[in-house]
């Protein structure tokens, strides 16, 4: 299906109308198998593997990653799928809903609808500058502490928990004097460039720090919907997918589960975006 040069990955499957899905994380596809599988049903679903990490973990040190790259080459994956003038759908969630956000903006012409579920694009909210420290603490907890703590903090702040951390490493608490390594960190060999590890290092911080092109997504909103898990209401992900449907105009949608509704009720979650996607707007 592939009919132009792309070197990128992907899995295609079912038929009808394109339907590209940009996983979150640090764009792993897995657990999607059972959305995917319900969607097939109606599009041919093309999941978008940025980094390739659905066929084993990556060789190397991974460079932090920039939503810019993600996007053009999920435009280049468009390219290659679609015939000269035909556009199709996109739902991207979590930091795959902030790709998505971007795809729209510099490339409408390729995309018919998008929606995004509980895009952390932390910088429009009144209280950016706190949001953006909290990443800040956990991208430095993940180098100095590892994957347990760093996601410790992380689900507390995108739920709005008081933090209380618990006993730090003797290497952490000597204030950098004494920096532990990855390659000395106990679960270093188990973590390291697992998607995980990927995520809290190379693309969490990035991610949330790109600023959206809200003028451009404005123009464009009758082909855009936001939305939100229901179990996220009052948490820091769903205050920002709302407060970007409300910025940019574009419709907001609740969504079974929580951030990870995709994961937790695939087949419900699956219909309901289905649902989204065929929503119009009169209005451009």
């Amino acid at each position: 299906m592939l009919d132009r040069h792309y070197d990128g990955h992907c899995d295609v499957r079912g038929s009808g109308p394109l339907l590209l899905v940009i996983p979150g994380g640090a764009g792993h596809p897995m657990g999607l198998e059972g959305a995917v599988a319900r969607l097939s049903e109606r599009f041919t679903v093309v999941t978008y593997d940025p980094l390739g990490l659905s066929r084993g973990p990556l060789d190397g040190p991974v460079e932090d990653q920039r939503v810019e790259a993600w996007s053009d080459r999920a435009h280049q994956l468009l390219d290659s799928l679609l015939p000269d003038g035909e556009s199709a759908c996109v739902f991207g969630s979590s930091s795959g809903g902030i790709v998505a956000l971007d795809l729209l903006a510099r490339y409408p012409e390729r995309l018919r609808r998008v929606v995004a579920h509980e895009p952390p694009s932390i910088g429009v909210l009144p209280d950016a500058a706190r949001q953006h420290a909290m990443i800040t603490e956990v991208h430095e907890m993940h180098r100095t502490e590892g994957v347990a703590a760093a996601m410790a903090r992380l689900s507390a702040g995108l739920e709005g928990r008081s933090w209380e951390p618990g006993p730090r490493p003797a290497s952490a608490a000597a204030g950098g004097e004494i920096t532990r390594s990855r390659q000395n960190m106990p679960d270093s060999r188990e973590t390291q460039n697992t998607p995980m590890d990927i995520f809290l290092g190379r693309v969490l911080r990035p991610f949330t720090s790109h600023a959206l092109d809200l003028d451009a997504l404005k123009g464009l909103s009758s082909r855009l919907t936001l939305g939100a898990g229901r179990d996220s209401r009052g948490q820091l992900p769903f205050r920002t997918a709302a407060l970007l449907a409300e910025l940019s105009g574009g419709d907001f949608v609740e969504f079974p589960g929580g951030h990870l509704g995709v994961l937790q009720y695939p087949v419900a979650f699956a219909d309901r975006l289905n649902e989204a996607l065929a929503r119009t707007k009169t209005t451009e």
